[in-house]
C-alpha cells in the first residue's frame, strides 16, 4: 500500500510477503539504488511480464526504516506483533534489567521507539556531563625535558649528552574508547533522520557537551561488548547496551547530496537467537548454565560456533545443543540437521533441539548415530513470558 503524508512517499512491506506496486510508484533511480545498495534487506524484481509490469518488492527478514531520498522511504514491518519486538530487544541487549522501557511499550511504531530510546540516552549524558564524564589512564612514551613517571635508565646511561629523557608515565584523558562509543553513536542518530523534532534537540546537547572532550571516531558495535567497568563508570554499561542497540540497527548510509541518511533496520533472525539466547540464562533453573556462541577447537586454529548450549553446574557434557530458527519451513532443512548432528558430535552431546518462532507442519524428532534432533518452538504470537514458560517446559521435558 502507497501512503502519502506531507509530500513523503512511504511504500509498507511485511516479512517476506512479496508485494507489487505500479511502475509510476517507484521511481526508476529509487528501483536502482533499492538493488544495488539494500539487495541483502529487499528482493527487488523490476517491472516485467512475470511481474506483469509492476515493481515487486519482498522483506527479507528486516524490519524499521530505509531512507532512500528525504521524500521517499520504506518500512519494514514485523510479521509479529511490534510489542514483542519491543520485548525481544529488552532481553537481546540487556535493557531489561536497566528498567528503561516501561514507558515504551505503548509506542505505535519502531520510529517512535528508536526516537524515545535515543531521548532515554541523551538524557543520560546530560546526566553524566553533571558529574564529569569518565577519565581513564592511558600509557605514554615520550622524550621530555623533564622526569616524568618511569624514565629509561638504560637510555640515559648510553646517550648521556641527549637533553631530553625518555619518559613512560600515564595521561589522563576523556578522549577514550569508553566515550567514544557514546559520541560516534550520538552522532549517527542525530544524522539518522528517524529521531522527532522534539527528541533531536536533546541528542544534538548530549553531542556537543561531549565532542569539546572526545575526538570523533569510528566505532563498530562489538566494541560495547566486554569493556570493564568500576565504581567510576558503572554507569557507562547502561550507556553502551544503549549505544550497541542503535549500532547494531543503523545500516550503511545512503548519501544525497549533502545530506546523509542512516537506515534503522532490525535483522530479526539474528534478534530472535539474542533474543532466545538471553532469555534461557536469566530463565533456566537453578543449577544450569547456557552458553551462546560457544566456540569449539577443531584443531589447526580452526573454530566451529555452537548457538546455543545447556549444561548443568559442574558437568563437562551438555545437557543439549540448541539452535534458533527465525524463518518458519513446512519442515526442518536437512542442512540444519546434518550441522545439528555435526555440533553435537563436537561436544559429545546426544541431544539437539531446533528452535522455531511456531511449530513445524512437519515436527522433527529423529535419530542420527545415538544423537536425538528434534524441534521446539518459542512463540513470538503472544505474551512473551509465557511463551517462555512453555518453551521451557517443554525443553526439560525433551532434554
Amino acid at each position: 500500500m502507497l501512503i502519502i503524508a506531507e509530500k513523503i512517499k512511504y511504500l509498507e512491506l511485511i516479512e517476506y510477503q512479496p508485494r507489487r506496486f505500479e511502475v509510476d510508484e517507484i521511481n526508476y533511480n529509487i528501483g536502482k539504488i533499492l538493488w544495488q545498495t539494500y539487495e541483502s534487506k529487499i528482493a527487488l524484481e523490476f517491472p516485467s511480464p512475470k511481474t506483469e509490469g509492476k515493481w515487486q518488492l519482498t522483506s527479507k527478514g528486516w524490519v524499521g526504516h530505509l531512507l532512500l531520498t528525504p521524500q521517499f522511504q520504506i518500512v519494514l514491518k514485523p510479521k509479529v506483533p511490534l510489542a514483542n519486538i519491543f520485548g525481544m530487544l529488552e532481553y537481546a541487549y540487556n535493557l531489561k534489567s536497566f528498567r528503561l522501557l516501561s514507558g515504551l511499550i505503548n509506542c505505535q511504531s519502531l520510529q517512535e521507539f528508536y526516537s524515545q530510546l535515543a531521548y532515554i540516552l541523551a538524557q543520560k549524558v546530560l546526566e553524566r556531563s553533571r558529574k564529569g564524564f569518565y577519565w581513564s589512564y592511558l600509557p605514554q612514551t615520550n622524550n621530555l625535558p623533564y622526569v616524568r613517571g618511569r624514565m629509561d635508565i638504560r637510555q640515559a646511561i648510553q646517550k648521556p649528552w641527549e637533553v631530553k629523557v625518555k619518559c613512560y608515565y600515564q595521561e589522563r584523558r576523556a578522549d577514550n574508547i569508553e566515550n567514544q562509543i557514546i559520541l560516534w553513536t550520538l552522532w549517527a542518530i542525530a544524522r539518522s533522520n528517524l529521531c522527532s523534532e522534539t527528541v533531536l534537540p536533546a541528542v544534538r546537547k548530549a553531542f556537543r557537551v561531549l565532542e569539546g572532550l572526545v575526538n570523533l571516531k569510528s566505532v563498530r558495535s562489538q566494541d560495547c561488548l566486554g569493556r570493564e567497568y568500576n565504581r567510576l563508570n558503572e554507569d557507562y554499561r547502561v550507556l553502551h547496551a544503549l549505544c550497541r542497540f542503535f549500532l547494531d540497527n543503523s545500516g550503511a548510509s545512503y548519501e544525497k547530496g549533502d545530506r546523509l541518511m542512516l537506515p534503522f533496520l532490525v535483522e530479526m533472525d539474528k534478534l530472535y537467537e539474542s533474543f532466545v539466547a538471553e532469555w534461557l540464562k536469566i530463565n533456566a533453573p537453578p543449577g544450569f548454565i547456557v552458553k551462546s556462541q560457544y566456540k569449539v577447537s577443531l584443531g589447526q586454529k580452526r573454530y566451529l560456533k555452537i548457538d546455543l548450549l545447556l549444561r548443568a553446574r559442574g558437568k563437562s557434557v551438555p545437557r543439549c545443543i540448541l539452535d534458533t530458527k527465525y524463518k518458519i519451513p513446512d519442515k526442518a532443512a536437512m542442512t540444519d540437521i546434518h550441522e545439528m548432528v555435526s555440533h553435537a558430535n563436537a561436544v559429545k552431546c546426544l541431544d539437539a533441539i531446533l528452535i522455531y518462532p511456531k511449530p513445524l507442519k512437519e515436527p522433527l524428532d529423529i535419530q542420527s548415530n545415538n544423537i536425538r534432533v528434534r524441534s521446539l518452538t518459542f512463540s513470538l504470537d503472544g505474551n512473551l513470558e509465557l511463551a517462555g514458560k512453555t518453551f521451557l517446559k517443554e525443553l526439560f521435558k525433551l532434554a
